[in-house]
């Protein structure tokens, strides 16, 4: 499995239209959630991703700080094989990126509450009480 790190304007388009596809496949079509995918942020981020001869296989990206807050920012998190420890790896890799790539002392994310535990185990903790983001219940939660 190959690891692919690149800026935004680094991205083919075939891979922004990969990117694209499998985003909206596990945010909308999978979690039946009506949202404006394409926010802005894309352009202003690293995007990390695993992938094989059949695709795209996780992803995130690394926000550049004061885009989505302060602190430099992970989002939109995923895997299309679970199971596999994927989810870790990627999260892993994203923490690197943001480490070595955009020098972070501090990173936050907005999490599904449901995967608190999982990004606990790779040193997230939560700061904020849990709220709703396009009707699915979230919290905030920071890396240092």
């Amino acid at each position: 499995m190959d690891l692919v790190v690149k800026r935004f304007e680094e991205l083919s388009a075939e891979e922004l239209y990969k990117i694209l596809q499998v985003r909206i496949a596990v945010f909308v079509v999978e979690q039946n959630c009506a949202y404006q995918e394409t926010d802005d942020k894309d352009q202003y981020s690293y995007h990390v991703f695993l992938k094989d001869d059949t695709g795209i296989k996780a992803y995130l990206r690394v926000i550049d700080k004061g885009v989505s807050f302060e602190e430099v920012s992970i989002g939109r998190v995923l895997t299309t094989e679970r199971g596999r420890g994927l989810g870790k790896r990627i999260i892993l890799e994203g923490i690197k990126v943001a480490k070595e790539k955009m020098n972070a002392d501090k990173i936050k994310i907005e999490a599904q509450s449901y995967v608190k535990e999982f990004y606990e185990r790779v040193g997230f903790k939560q700061v904020s009480e849990e709220f709703l983001e396009d009707g699915i219940p979230h919290i905030q939660m920071i890396f240092e």
